[in-house]
């Protein structure tokens, strides 16, 4: 009854706040007042509402190192978790940061899905399964919104590819678009009710999703009953009147837009009713009212949740979602007092996170080399580079002490920041204290560089405009990057960076380095923005000498571990990838060092499937996706056994990318056919009749269990299980349907509920599933509704996609 009171309140608070609004006070409400939020009214007692990107980390109103975040593993790894109360209290953390940053709304999580490996924002995403997108998602938004901040659940619909994402048609038929891509969106909106959604670039079926009518006011208002706020995904809104009537409630970012004093005028001539701008204006006053930022309306969270530790947190995540896939003979975990040669560029400098808006600056990063260093024994470690996954220059990083100075047209500093890494990305008002668009004229990245090794370091720059580089007082290079055959400003930032010069350095001794940009000020960009990158390159050595020194010292350890990776050029934000094969030399890599010693372990630091060609020749295969700032000492808890492997594959892993049944994300005329339909991801697989690595639910622990009994009924099933096995565990139970006969066009089989549960040694542990009546339930083209399909159904436990352990008939 409290809540109800509350509700009635906040309502009531929302009404005469709008009803003290004229209408250029609405239409400014409706527009971005810069890059991250909207303005405030102090005549209704408004604050100015904030957004921040996510999902792993709340990065704040500024791309910067000054303020920073709590990083967790990617979504991939929280989905291989299968665990929706663990997604819950990532979100009570995040909640925890957004409001330490004075952020009213996260701009997470994304519920796209996995429809072809080849994605390159996958990592962002949870699964290719619906309902299991759906699950976690839930958790993931009831989880922030239990901290009194909002999420904007992205990007509504079928944004499940990169390449011409902002103008690409999507053609999906009425059924595979509910049974799949708005599925996760609709259990999100029924089971947490979500206070935003974030409607995504791209058409689909020929109307672009800010000015999509039918499936914003129709399905997803007129339907779900969402009540919530819609924003536009950064630069997707294009058109006054088409957006407003389309069901868009605000347009990002400011504070140039389509709404603002276009939206009045257009209201004024007719165009647009008035009625039509209220109800955008009542659901971003009732998100403020449920935020705390109206006067006179009770906040629906007053006192937040208990404190989260961030690093314990993000520690848990990341070994709960690491996927043990091959375990032969016991190599995992490691036996007490064994020798370990560790080697990948990628376990001295993880990747622990995606490329793109996903990115936040962690207070620290625990490597797969600090955290084994941290538990083995003086002694039983060495390490070496063994192979890097990239020979090109990257932003300035590890050993570089940097700050940018930035000066007016005269010469005179207005201000100074300071900097992560090389990487100058200032976007919008993110700019260092005092500086201003207009008057910035030119920034000196400027610091010093203590280099790890001795030997050629290369330097360089990325980016558009006049640069002067030196290192050690010297003046390595003058000169001006033009616009080459990119077209989008953006595309040259993120481009390919070129080499300047290179020096020869000699570990530890300290040297001075700087960078002068100056900025080509006739060189429009989308947005306000000033985007370059001092880049730099470690001294070059011959692969093959490097993966032979990986060998000589694998040859005599106990056991070898070697940690591969992708890199920003293959998966981040902005394109898809164009093949799964890891870069460089690191297969070669991984086979030379198997050759020598039959205890191999292969740790994967990829956010989403890459081929692993010598998976049948290692010991062990323990996928760590993109683990966050703990990853290293999660890996070190899971390799020693410390604790286990907790992950499930959230999708499945293809052992080639020519075995993969779905590859098309390249549009064809501007159009992007989902021409495989309902058959995605397992679906997908189970047609073709084609076997992968490693099938979607699978993942190895460190005991083992017996399937004791199933009872199936219409509403749930119940399985009893046992540990077996000689240590406490956790086990993920996944419940499948399989239709007895074929009366209508389904999946072999299909994910309809699951649970996790743990045990001590020889405990009998039961579990009640839910079984939802969706789950038997398609969606009829004809009817235009869902339809249930009566008939008997094979109600299947089991470990993994094809790890069936008990059967059950059941009758609907």
């Amino acid at each position: 009854m409290a809540e109800n009171s509350a509700e009635t309140a906040r309502e009531a608070a929302v009404e005469k706040a709008l009803g003290a609004l004229d209408l250029d006070a609405k239409t400014r409400l409706l527009a971005g007042q810069d890059m991250w939020s909207l303005p405030a009214l102090p005549q209704i007692g408004l604050e100015s509402l904030v957004m921040s990107d996510g999902p792993v980390g709340v990065r704040g109103v500024r791309w910067t190192a000054d303020d920073p975040s709590v990083a967790l593993p990617s979504p991939t790894a929280l989905a291989a978790a299968w665990d929706p109360e663990l997604a819950r209290r990532a979100g009570r953390l995040l909640a925890q940061e957004a409001r330490r940053k004075g952020v009213h709304v996260l701009l997470a999580p994304t519920v796209n899905l996995h429809r072809s490996p080849l994605g390159g924002r996958h990592f962002e995403a949870y699964s290719e399964d619906p309902y299991l997108t759906g699950v976690v998602g839930t958790g993931y938004v009831l989880g922030v919104q239990d901290g009194g901040v909002g999420t904007t659940v992205k990007h509504f619909v079928a944004n499940d590819a990169e390449t011409d994402r902002f103008t690409v048609d999507n053609r999906v038929a009425p059924r595979p678009l509910r049974e799949l891509y708005l599925a996760p969106f609709e259990a999100i909106v029924k089971n947490a009710r979500p206070w935003g959604i974030m409607t995504a670039y791209n058409q689909v079926n020929g109307v672009t999703m800010t000015e999509h009518h039918h499936l914003v006011n129709e399905v997803l208002r007129g339907e779900w009953g969402f009540d919530g706020f819609n924003v536009s995904d950064w630069m997707a809104a294009r058109s006054t009147t088409a957006d407003i009537e389309g069901g868009l409630d605000v347009a990002m970012p400011g504070p140039h837009t389509v709404y603002g004093e276009a939206l009045a005028a257009a209201v004024r001539a007719g165009e647009v009713a008035g009625s039509t701008v209220d109800t955008a204006v009542r659901n971003v006053l009732r998100l403020a009212a449920r935020v705390g930022a109206l006067e006179g309306a009770p906040p629906v969270v007053a006192d937040p949740p208990a404190p989260v530790d961030g690093d314990a947190l993000a520690r848990e995540i990341a070994r709960r979602g690491f996927v043990l896939v091959r375990n032969e003979g016991g190599a995992l975990p490691l036996a007490a007092g064994r020798t370990v040669a560790l080697s990948g560029a990628a376990a001295r400098d993880a990747r622990v996170l995606g490329g793109g808006s996903a990115q936040v600056f962690p207070e620290h990063v625990v490597s797969p080399l600090d955290g084994l260093a941290a538990v083995l024994p003086e002694g039983a470690l060495t390490y070496a580079v063994g192979a890097d996954p990239s020979d090109e220059l990257a932003p300035a990083d590890r050993g570089f002490s940097l700050r940018a100075r930035c000066r007016d047209a005269s010469g005179n500093v207005i201000g100074e920041g300071s900097l992560p890494n090389g990487q100058v990305q200032w976007i919008g008002d993110d700019l260092p204290e005092g500086v201003t668009h207009d008057a910035l004229a030119s920034i000196e990245v400027i610091g010093t560089f203590t280099p790890r090794e001795s030997g050629g370091h290369a330097f360089g720059t990325r980016g558009l405009g006049a640069f002067s580089l030196a290192v050690d007082g010297e003046t390595l290079f003058e000169g001006t990057q033009a616009m080459g055959a990119e077209t989008d400003p953006f595309e040259a930032f993120f481009g390919s960076p070129v080499e300047r010069a290179t020096v020869e350095l000699t570990a530890g001794e300290t040297v001075e380095v700087s960078l002068l940009h100056t900025l080509d000020k006739g060189f429009a960009t989308p947005l306000p923005a000033v985007m370059f990158s001092f880049v730099h390159l470690g001294p070059r050595r011959d692969p093959d000498e490097l993966i032979a020194e990986a060998v000589e010292a694998a040859r005599t350890a106990d056991t070898a571990v070697v940690v591969v990776a992708t890199t920003e050029r293959v998966e981040s934000e902005g394109f898809d990838r164009k093949d799964l094969a890891l870069p460089g030399r690191q297969d070669d890599l991984v086979r030379a060092v198997a050759a020598v010693n039959p205890n191999t372990v292969v740790v994967v630091n990829s956010g989403s499937p890459v081929e692993l060609p010598w998976r049948e020749e290692v010991a062990a295969v323990l996928l760590g996706w993109f683990p966050g700032q703990e990853g290293g000492a999660a890996l070190a808890d899971v390799l020693t056994g410390v604790e286990e492997p907790g992950g499930r594959l959230p999708t499945t892993w293809p052992g080639t990318l020519a075995e993969v049944p779905v590859t098309e994300v390249t549009p064809t005329d501007g159009a992007l056919h989902y021409a495989e339909g309902i058959a995605i991801g397992y679906r997908a697989w189970d047609e073709a009749g084609a076997a992968p690595a490693y099938p979607f639910g699978h993942g190895l622990g460190y005991t083992d269990w017996s399937y004791d009994s199933l009872r199936a009924a219409p509403g749930a099933v119940t399985v009893r299980i046992t540990n077996t096995g000689t240590r406490a565990g956790r086990e993920t139970v996944q419940i499948y349907l399989l239709p007895v006969d074929d009366a209508v066009e389904r999946p072999a089989r299909w994910l309809a509920g699951f649970a996790s549960v743990q045990a001590a040694p020889g405990e009998t542990v039961e579990t009640e599933i839910p079984l939802p009546r969706r789950a038997f339930e398609i969606w009829d083209e004809e009817q235009n509704d869902w339809a249930l399909v009566a008939g008997s159904y094979e109600v299947v436990a089991a470990r993994s996609l094809v790890d069936v352990r008990l059967t059950a008939t059941l009758d609907v």
